[in-house]
């Protein structure tokens, strides 16, 4: 299949061309900088930033007919929700939420005139519950994800998948590019440290350290599979979060992970 990944220059999205080239997929690899794509063994590389209209309309016309679209490029912006600035949190859904949209928007016609592709977007555990410090990176994967599900009912008419893939806490580089505001000073330093030590209990539940590559792995089975479920959480504590968060109701769901990860605030 001829498959288009969004933000491949680091983390998810490169892991995700080397697993899909590897599985003798033609891979399109794409990233802001397409320098940073020059040692990856694939198909094709393209310049391609989702934020811009006309990079995107540049990028699928290079691109050609698709048979797979992985929307993986994001960043995040933390910090409590008072503190973080409102063109922080629109520059961060310019890229998590409207360039996928962009994307989206971009192959699904082509898509839907065949009968035939797939669409996965690279959401998160943080889509499906949202933790202290984290309101708006959740907001903007809880943005992909009702996206995800609606134009799921609406293309799989046409023979078209549309899923969601949600990783835990994985071992990236995501947080290079990531924001946080006011986490080292009072009122919320005392809540930051808490939540640093709970994200440790929760990494520390998965046993061994969780690799880009699971996450890869996870998109190209379900790009492979012919499973019609919408969610695909990838890691051992995104399966337990989220099993979690269905299986209770939500006061109950809250003194769980309260208690699991000593949040005492």
């Amino acid at each position: 299949m001829r498959v288009l990944i969004t933000g491949c220059s680091t983390g998810i999205g490169r892991a995700a061309a080397i697993e899909l080239a590897t599985r003798g997929h033609e891979v399109i690899a794409t990233a802001r900088r397409p320098e940073t794509l020059s040692d990856l063994d694939v198909a094709h590389r393209l310049a391609l930033d989702v934020d811009s209209d006309a990079s995107v309309a540049a990028a699928l016309a290079a691109a050609g007919e698709l048979d797979v679209l992985v929307n993986n490029a994001g960043f995040g912006v933390g910090g409590p929700v008072e503190s973080v600035p409102l063109a922080e949190i629109r520059r961060m859904y310019e890229t998590n939420f409207f360039g996928a949209v962009r994307m989206m928007q971009g192959v699904i016609p082509s898509m839907r005139k065949r009968g035939r592709g797939v669409i996965v977007n690279v959401t998160s555990v943080a889509g499906r519950t949202a933790a202290p410090l984290g309101a708006f990176y959740s907001s903007s994967k809880y943005a992909l994800e009702a996206v995800t599900e609606a134009a799921r009912l609406e293309l799989g008419h046409f023979g078209v998948r549309v899923l969601a893939v949600e990783p835990g806490y994985i071992e990236t580089s995501f947080g290079d590019n990531s924001a946080a505001y006011g986490e080292t000073e009072p009122p919320y330093d005392e809540l930051a440290a808490i939540w640093s030590k709970a994200v440790e209990t929760i990494e520390g539940t998965n046993g061994e350290p969780q690799t880009p590559a699971l996450v890869a792995a996870v998109i190209a089975d379900a790009i492979e599979g012919d499973d019609a479920k919408l969610h695909w959480p990838a890691g051992a504590d995104a399966s337990m979060i989220i099993g979690a968060r269905e299986s209770m109701d939500y006061a109950t769901f809250e003194a769980t992970m309260r208690e699991m990860l000593a949040l005492d605030w």
